[in-house]
């Protein structure tokens, strides 16, 4: 099956590193338009120069940090005000920091469910007039597996993650008869840093080396190793593309079977 997204243009939140930076480089070489986000300018510039292009592609980035919700706001309504449709929106951004739910500061909360639910809301609030103008939307948000089945360690992201999750079931009702989906990606452990940084912080905290905690993740996943971004970024462009029109509402775990239920 050939997944082509020529003529499509695509918001791709967190697209500087990881999985955010996959997609990007997926959806560009698919044909679509990328508008990149995230906070670093500098390392907009870089992943803009690894993006395939052709004579329909330009691709665009915007400077924004999602901790503060008003002036994201203010920016992507000014963009899409001034800019064609987009057609595609990948919600992605880091996760908050690991620890146990029941030390969690009230402040952690807010802060996640501000940068989490609240800032996707607010991008989805600006591109969806659009994509009914076209009659075309897919909204793809990345979170994770623990809304499916808790991870040990991140409480407040477990619990931010499951409102994400029911935000989006909520909206894929409200916008699929207008040719819109809503759907979640689930990654498993990916090479990011974001999973570098679990690791460190369980090894630090158990004593034990990072290779043993390593190993000991990788025996839970039946496939035996770590997701490659590109493996996730594959997931993500085929249900942003128009062979996904009947997919909605769901929430599609790619973790090489590590989630022990359906």
């Amino acid at each position: 099956m050939n997944i082509d997204l020529t003529g499509k243009r695509a918001i791709v939140c967190g697209s500087t590193q990881g999985i955010g930076r996959a997609v990007a480089i997926e959806f560009a070489k698919s044909g679509a338009t990328v508008i990149l986000v995230t906070r670093n300018s500098g390392s907009l510039q870089k992943i803009r120069t690894e993006l395939s292009v052709s004579a329909k592609q330009s691709h665009e980035f915007l400077v924004a940090d999602f901790s503060d919700a008003a002036a994201l706001k203010e920016k992507i309504m000014t963009f899409t005000a001034k800019n064609p449709p987009v057609h595609i929106l990948v919600n992605n951004t880091g996760g908050p920091p690991g620890g146990p739910a029941f030390t969690a500061q009230t402040d952690e909360f807010e802060r996640a469910f501000s940068n989490h639910l609240i800032c996707n809301h607010i991008l989805t609030q600006a591109v969806v007039p659009g994509m009914k103008t076209e009659k075309y939307g897919r909204i793809i948000n990345i979170i994770s597996t623990s809304i499916k089945q808790p991870i040990k360690g991140l409480g407040v992201s477990n619990t931010v993650r499951a409102a994400v999750a029911n935000w989006a079931k909520t909206l894929a009702e409200e916008l699929g008869p207008f040719g819109i989906t809503v759907n979640n990606v689930l990654p498993g452990a990916t090479k990011t840093t974001r999973l570098e940084s679990i690791i460190a912080n369980r090894a630090k905290s158990s004593g034990a080396t990072v290779e043993d905690i390593s190993q000991k993740m990788i025996a839970e996943i039946p496939v035996g190793r770590f997701a490659e971004p590109a493996e996730i970024a594959c997931a993500v462009a085929f249900l942003a593309s128009p062979a996904a029109a009947y997919i909605n509402g769901i929430n599609l775990p790619v973790d090489g079977g590590r989630t022990q239920c359906l």
